[in-house]
């Protein structure tokens, strides 16, 4: 119930079109494990078709290791960045909602209300 509560609050939506357009010859995904630094792939990271992000890992400050390009992000609510600088406008948030309070989560932003 709780679910379909929220997709009703939600417009419909498709992929942004310069995405769906897309052909994924080559997708790397990027963790949020640190193993990347100090192995300077970035630029290695950034020549791939579609890179995605898992959690909030940081990319200012890292590019070298981690690369600066992101096409969707991935993350559960409570990972999700708090800063508008950390939202790429290129780049597709995606929020990983598996918990109750996560609904609630999605719910509040919709609204704009406090949770």
């Amino acid at each position: 119930d709780k679910l379909k509560d929220v997709l009703e609050l939600l417009p419909e939506h498709d992929l942004p079109e310069d995405l769906k357009s897309k052909h994924c010859k080559r997708c790397v995904v990027v963790g949020s494990g640190g193993i990347l630094h100090g192995s300077e792939l970035g630029h290695l990271l950034n020549q791939f078709d579609i890179v995605i992000r898992l959690n909030d890992a940081p990319v200012q400050g890292y590019t070298d290791h981690v690369g600066n390009k992101t096409t969707i992000r991935m993350t559960y609510p409570e990972g999700a960045p708090l800063s508008e600088q950390e939202y790429p406008p290129a780049s597709l948030f995606v929020a990983v909602l598996f918990k109750s309070v996560d609904f609630n989560w999605l719910q509040a932003m919709v609204k704009n209300e406090t949770l």
